[in-house]
């Protein structure tokens, strides 16, 4: 009962790909069950969620994880069956392995261990869980925490299993995020024979210097906690596939991973600016994925400082780099909130991974975190 190992293998087996949960949750919650949590599943549309809890009383720590796992990419390619959990030189192979169900064993187990020393903890456990972090995460996280402000639940401490750490476990801790701001951009000319460029207008050539500028253009300075704000185009297209037609527009995707130096106003107030400076004709439809957020130095911190010193001997570093999590829905309750979890080196990857002595480490640090917390 007791084994990440164990636990682990059988939630790779389950072929969960966004947004199918695949049976992981119930058998999650079959197991939690028996040490008094209460399983509640909030399901919003094809997303499946569950709030596991054990008591009422305040302080509230919880455990926030996804099930889901993103598609395996050519199977071929796989040294080993992406789904079938396979042990080879010290290391489990699967989809999920480390982003991010191994986050998910360790802190079922690490929650059963303290609940087995600890029954009378103080305060209240819980975990959330759900389906669609790697997918558009629209029915997910962000839907189950508007259910518990209604109900007034509030989550004081949130740790979540994320991939945080870099060249061993537990050197970075994620402490916040950049806030990420996506862009479709439309640009509109008219569709011509290139032979005559003077009777049509050719989209890439009127928005080519308003790109350069966009991709030059300095939105901030970041701080001590983040980088600059940064935009990074992820698609271009346009044309007919023709070689001898003016194209009648071109799209363009880009997204803008920001500060706390800057907001969502701003930046769009300022691509606009851009854009109108060169007298364009366009469309431009924005999709805020997640705002910025900075946990500060609390009890939550200290906790994971002091789990990870206890178990490795090492301080790691606090860091807000990477993309975004689920975590950003969390951050504007009040919540303290941290993610810790396996080295991220092969998440998303072909034979995706993780080191099988990280298992019981990785247990071991989350045990003590909810030692230092709820005893």
């Amino acid at each position: 009962m007791n084994d990440p190992l164990e636990l682990l293998k059988d939630l790779i087996s389950r072929p969960s790909v966004t947004p199918d949960d695949a049976g992981c949750m119930e058998l999650i919650a079959a197991r939690l069950e028996k040490t008094g949590f209460r399983a509640e599943y909030l399901d919003f549309e094809d997303t499946r969620n569950l709030w596991l809890k054990r008591g009422e009383d305040k302080p509230l720590f919880v455990f926030l994880g996804h099930t889901d796992v993103v598609p395996t990419g050519p199977i071929e390619h796989w040294q080993s069956p992406p789904f079938e959990p396979t042990i080879t030189d010290g290391k489990l192979y699967g989809r999920g392995a480390a982003d991010m169900k191994s986050g998910i064993a360790c802190f079922v187990t690490a929650v059963e261990r303290f609940i087995e020393k600890h029954p009378d903890h103080r305060g209240s456990i819980a975990i959330m869980l759900t389906s669609d972090e790697e997918g558009p995460a629209t029915n997910g996280v962000v839907k189950v925490i508007e259910t518990l402000e209604r109900r007034n639940e509030k989550i004081d401490w949130c740790l979540v299993g994320e991939p945080s750490s870099d060249k061993k476990l537990g050197d970075v801790i994620r402490v916040g995020r950049r806030g990420s701001l996506c862009a479709k951009l439309t640009v509109h000319g008219i569709q011509g024979h290139v032979a005559y460029p003077e009777i049509a207008e050719n989209p890439i050539h009127r928005f080519a210097p308003a790109l350069k500028e966009l991709t030059e253009e300095i939105w901030d300075r970041g701080n001590a906690f983040f980088p600059p704000t940064s935009l990074q185009v992820s698609n271009i297209n346009a044309g007919t596939g023709a070689e001898n037609i003016i194209p009648g527009s071109i799209e363009v995707q880009f997204n803008l991973r920001f500060s706390t130096e800057s907001n969502e106003d701003s930046i769009k107030r300022r691509t606009k600016a851009i854009l109108d400076k060169y007298d364009l004709k366009y469309d431009l439809e924005w999709r805020l994925s997640g705002k910025p957020f900075l946990t500060d130095k609390g009890d939550l911190i200290d906790a994971v400082h002091a789990a990870i010193d206890s178990v490795t001997g090492f301080e790691p570093v606090d860091d807000t780099g990477g993309g975004t999590s689920d975590g950003r829905f969390i951050a504007p309750t009040g919540a303290q909130v941290v993610e810790l979890g396996p080295i991220n080196a092969t998440i998303h990857k072909i034979n995706e991974n993780v080191d099988l002595k990280d298992l019981d480490t990785l247990t071991d640090i989350y045990h003590n975190i909810l030692v230092e917390l709820m005893i």
